[in-house]
């Protein structure tokens, strides 16, 4: 077929089928497709937790070159900047780059008051991640998420290939089908630098300012903004 999967044709393209039964539950499979059909217009957002980790190491098994973006809200972990260097040294022909608002923290507080993420974390977000990777997916059509269907309730019906109403992309998510055991059977397996704060109970790591130890390990991301109502940073709620 010579018109592509995109934001544009996904309600009327024909249904793209892969098989969560194989070794790796679909990822390498669903990742060669993707680099496959849209070469160098597909970008990894990663936020460098243990999917983010797995995921890489699975792409550079397919593209050794691929674009790697973090969006560096300037209030993440010591622990998370100390892994990308790692991350870095590891995987030296990937292409990492790391995503910056377009304010500074101080003039964030200066526009919004000091220590928006407690005052108002949807904004903050909006600012430091949403914003940011708007401008990152302004040009490549599709991008790639480490979203599993186990995380959450908000999740739990992830596709392998999804219609992003938010971006006006197509958001690739080749784990949906791994639990947290097979996400740490991996990365052990092959040996993988992974963030320290995952040995501190910390199954999801964001910005600092906004994450705690999970409260309820079957809610692998109760350590989130604990106490504000809020589950997600924005980047995948339609």
């Amino acid at each position: 077929m010579s018109e592509l999967l995109t934001y544009e044709t996904i309600d009327t393209y024909p249904p793209v089928d892969f098989s969560s039964e194989t070794e790796t539950k679909g990822a390498l499979e669903v990742l060669k497709w993707a680099y496959d059909t849209y070469k160098d217009d597909i970008v990894y957002a990663c936020s460098f937790g243990i999917e983010g980790i797995v995921l890489i190491d699975l792409i550079s098994k397919i593209k050794k070159d691929a674009h790697i973006v973090f969006l560096d809200t300037d209030v993440h972990f010591d622990e998370t900047y100390e892994l990308i260097e790692k991350v870095k040294k590891r995987y030296p022909d990937l292409q990492i780059e790391m995503k910056k608002p377009a304010i500074t923290l101080e003039e964030q507080a200066a526009q919004y008051g000091e220590e928006l993420w407690l005052s108002n974390p949807n904004k903050c977000c909006e600012i430091r991640k949403v914003i940011p990777l708007n401008e990152v997916l302004s040009e490549p059509i599709a991008w790639i998420s480490g979203l599993r269907r186990e995380q959450s309730e908000t999740r739990k019906n992830t596709q392998y290939l999804n219609k992003d109403n938010k971006f006006k992309s197509i958001k690739v998510c080749p784990l949906i089908h791994w639990t947290w055991k097979d996400v740490w059977r991996y990365a052990h397996k092959n040996s993988l630098d992974y963030n320290i704060l995952h040995d501190k109970g910390y199954p999801s790591i964001g910005c600092r300012t906004c994450t705690q130890p999970a409260i309820n390990m079957d809610d692998l991301r109760s350590g989130r903004w604990t106490g504000k109502g809020k589950t997600e940073c924005g980047l995948h709620l339609q």
